[in-house]
């Protein structure tokens, strides 16, 4: 019996070790979720943002959705008028816009068709 009561004493104690370890682990794992998580997200935010405002009529621009066109109008609404052709155009928001093409891509992708 004196055995079982020694090892049950003895798991009933908790264990002393340094306060601020506990402390000091959150802030570490809060650095690393900050850096590998929030601030590349972040940043990609800032740059679609600076895509956004750096949209102009005459730019090629390639959607979300996958259409490519020129851009033919930009509204101070949010909204960008796009050619997809000479015949078709579409409104859609700016925010749907995945990338600013270089010019003549849409030449090239004609012509390779």
């Amino acid at each position: 019996m004196n055995i079982f009561s020694q090892a049950f004493a003895s798991t009933s104690e908790a264990p002393q070790g340094n306060p601020y370890s506990l402390i000091i682990m959150l802030v570490i794992f809060g650095l690393i979720f900050y850096f590998m998580i929030l601030r590349p997200q972040q940043k990609r935010t800032k740059d679609h943002k600076k895509l956004m405002d750096s949209i102009s009529k005459g730019d090629e621009v390639l959607t979300t959705g996958g259409l490519v066109g020129h851009v033919s109008k930009v509204t101070e609404t949010g909204y960008i008028v796009m050619s997809l052709n000479d015949t078709t155009e579409v409104t859609i928001k700016r925010d749907f816009v995945a990338a600013v093409l270089p010019k003549g891509t849409m030449k090239n992708l004609s012509s390779s068709s």
